[in-house]
């Protein structure tokens, strides 16, 4: 990145640090009332990546969100060394807030080897070509461009929809699977919400539960990425979804899940 400031999610990704202990200061304000899951997850994946090896990239992660964060407060990121091996290391990451977790983490991070690399090819559910510019006012997804069905006019953008960053990220592995991890969590909510159900009660009330992402094959956060987000389950009110992310080649780029909380 010659040339270019630091970028934001670099910034979201300086701790202060005491041995494996990460404190991470967090913005005033939000879109909110509480702190963004996929921040908080992405905060987490860079405390954990920071006590590995720089040739061991990430892998996967799960994750359960505990409780709701609160803006303007630091969040302390305590990483836990589980496993150092010769191709896979392990951790695991409890973010704590005033005293209390609000995410527990378990990342997984792998040295890079050949083997196969193929994928079942998804055509897409909606082309490039097809979407139009969505004006939104979503908070962090202001680092973003997102162009969705037209009908879409949802106070969230559902999926599918194509994405990129505004701005350039820094080329290196850890940031930018950070920047993915960030932005897995635009989409999934909405989709996990019951089939047939309408919108605007005040009493409906709908929350992350836990996310996973399985990173396939590098990402470049200013090309266009689709991003298809699929129903599986919904039942004791908790909708089950899996996403995938694709690049406009086509190529798989990371697979997720994520279940939601839906009370309507």
């Amino acid at each position: 990145m010659t040339g270019v400031d630091t970028s934001w999610i670099k910034q979201l990704l300086r701790f202060e640090r005491d041995g494996d202990t990460f404190v991470a200061a967090q913005p005033a304000t939000g879109p909110g009332p509480r702190l963004f899951g996929g921040l908080i997850a992405a905060q987490s994946l860079g405390a954990a990546g920071a006590t590995v090896e720089p040739g061991k990239l990430p892998q996967s992660l799960h994750l359960y969100f505990v409780r709701g964060g609160r803006y303007g407060v630091d969040v302390e990121l305590h990483v836990e060394r589980t496993r150092d091996g010769r191709s896979f290391d392990t951790r695991r990451v409890t973010a704590v807030q005033q005293g209390a977790a609000i995410l527990e983490m378990i990342a997984s991070f792998h040295k890079p080897e050949p083997g196969a690399d193929q994928h079942p090819v998804l055509p897409p559910s909606v082309q490039l070509a097809d979407t139009h510019q969505r004006e939104h006012d979503l908070g962090y997804a202001a680092h973003f461009e997102i162009r969705t069905r037209p009908g879409d006019t949802s106070p969230f953008a559902v999926p599918p929809f194509w994405i990129r960053t505004l701005d350039e990220i820094e080329d290196d592995p850890l940031i930018r699977a950070c920047t993915l991890t960030f932005m897995s969590d635009f989409g999934p909510v909405p989709v996990a919400r019951p089939a047939d159900t309408s919108s605007g009660s005040d009493t409906e009330y709908a929350a992350s539960l836990d996310h996973s992402v399985w990173f396939h094959r590098p990402f470049v956060p200013h090309d266009w990425h689709r991003y298809e987000v699929r129903s599986l389950n919904n039942s004791d009110s908790r909708g089950l979804v899996s996403g995938s992310l694709y690049d406009s080649q086509g190529s798989l780029i990371a697979t997720t899940t994520q279940e939601a909380l839906w009370r309507l």
